[in-house]
């Protein structure tokens, strides 16, 4: 089940994602807010929740094209000024979306599929490793679905090359995610190639779940899905030599 708008914003997570946003929009590297700055800080939290916001809703009713910094602004009610403050041009506010919702999805992974496939890895004999790609796709579909903001900056290539490169790569991410729960909690060896072969995961399955949202139905769009994951699971957890499936 989806958390709602209001629920998410009350979440600790949530919260922390954006003060860690904040730090890097005002000071880059440098170490965060002093205390006595933090009345300021939190009126800058709200201000970039404001935007963040705005933009969702606005990538939610119209084009990708359509929404530009001076509408975001009007939608939130501020000043150009004020938005310029904290967002230099339309790709930062696209990569902050991004960067959001990534960490929200990656909440919900490790605090309910993740948790239910370890449950499941107790059974030793019946556990089918591809069920953890399985699972984890299947959740990602979920949140698709319920985040169109999402769906318009992820499809396409409109989310920058270095927060992508961040967000996916074998050592941050949801790459990173899938590595550790496989190497920490299902005890499946690190093979060499490992990262590059979840690089590949990754860079096929967004590819094959954009294909996936072009088809003219949900039958056409969720037989897309069911080959993807049949595809990348025997890619990622080979069967033995003549164990495969037709």
């Amino acid at each position: 089940m989806s958390m709602s708008v209001k629920s998410v914003r009350q979440d600790p997570g949530y919260q922390m994602l954006l003060k860690k946003q904040l730090d890097v929009l005002q000071n880059g590297n440098q170490a965060p807010a002093s205390p006595r700055r933090l009345p300021v800080q939190d009126r800058s939290l709200r201000t970039v929740q404001r935007v963040l916001d705005a933009a969702s809703s606005l990538l939610e009713q119209t084009s990708l094209e359509d929404v530009t910094t001076t509408r975001v602004a009007a939608e939130a009610g501020l000043s150009i000024g004020a938005l310029y403050r904290f967002f230099p041009d339309k790709q930062s506010i696209i990569d902050a979306i991004a960067v959001r919702h990534v960490e929200q999805f990656r909440a919900s992974l490790e605090g309910t599929v993740l948790k239910a496939i370890e449950r499941e890895f107790s059974k030793l004999e019946t556990f089918d490793p591809g069920r953890v790609l399985d699972s984890v796709v299947d959740a990602y579909i979920v949140y698709l679905d319920a985040h169109p903001d999402f769906r318009t900056i992820s499809f396409g290539r409109h989310i920058s090359a270095p927060t992508r490169e961040r967000q996916a790569s074998p050592n941050v991410g949801l790459p990173a995610l899938l590595k550790n729960f496989m190497l920490e909690r299902l005890g499946i060896p690190n093979m060499p190639g490992l990262d590059m072969m979840l690089r590949v995961v990754s860079e096929a399955g967004e590819r094959l779940i954009a294909y996936a949202y072009e088809q003219p139905t949900r039958e056409d769009r969720d037989r897309v899905i069911t080959e993807m994951k049949r595809m990348l699971a025997n890619y990622l957890f080979p069967s033995p030599a003549g164990s495969a499936t037709a």
